[in-house]
């Protein structure tokens, strides 16, 4: 809860800049999973994820980025080509709300100056702090042992484009490390399960937030020439 209230006052503190181009808008795609149970896949949305999304737009080329968003995950070992895995038949879901800060980098001069349309590539990073269940695994699927939280490092890419005069439509691929490999129920916390601990326990879980982005923009335009 403090980290919700931290947040959305740093939110509101951005909004309230003046002479800033800002965004706000939202997320809408898919979620999957990479870690010590089921598929190997790196891009494989499968339970939607929703968000928020604010940006601040310092230049052409860059952007204060913030985000809320939330989203399930889940895998099943008997949806593996991995035969040591197909045989176990381990299975977990977890719930993951995700928020996020850094700097959105533009490829191409993304100019809301000026009039038609806009196009680019763009890239993202910062940091992400998640809150998550602790899982362990008694028999073959996974259960929950108390909520908790995580940092995680965000390496984002995507495309976007002004489609309307104040509205931008983006896609984008989103890969999260996160500094915890107890995602799936793995390698929990609690020493109470140590005896089922499995997997390399020296690599962590990644989660991917796959889907686009449709921001509204307002404020006064920014003077991004050199003052």
């Amino acid at each position: 809860m403090k980290v919700l209230v931290v947040y959305i006052f740093l939110l509101l503190s951005f909004l309230g800049a003046k002479a800033q181009i800002n965004e706000i808008g939202i997320f809408v795609g898919g979620s999957n999973y990479i870690g010590d149970i089921g598929p190997t896949d790196y891009i494989a949305p499968s339970e939607p994820t929703l968000g928020l999304l604010y940006k601040w737009n310092r230049s052409t080329r860059h952007s204060y980025r913030f985000s809320i968003k939330h989203g399930n995950i889940n895998a099943n070992d008997k949806d593996s080509d991995v035969p040591g895995r197909n045989l176990r038949g381990f299975s977990f879901t977890n719930s993951i709300t995700e928020f996020s800060a850094g700097l959105e980098f533009n490829f191409f001069d993304f100019d809301l100056h000026e009039s038609g349309t806009l196009f680019t590539p763009y890239v993202f990073t910062g940091v992400s702090h998640f809150i998550y269940n602790e899982k362990y695994i008694l028999g073959t699927k996974a259960e929950t042992d108390y909520r908790d939280s995580a940092f995680a490092i965000p390496m984002i890419v995507g495309i976007k484009t002004r489609f309307l005069e104040n509205l931008i439509l983006g896609f984008e691929v989103g890969a999260r490390y996160t500094f915890t490999d107890n995602l799936d129920g793995s390698n929990p916390k609690n020493d109470n399960f140590e005896s089922v601990r499995f997997g390399n326990l020296n690599s962590k879980d990644w989660y991917v937030f796959t889907g686009f982005t449709l921001t509204y923009t307002f404020g006064d335009n920014p003077c991004f020439c050199a003052e």
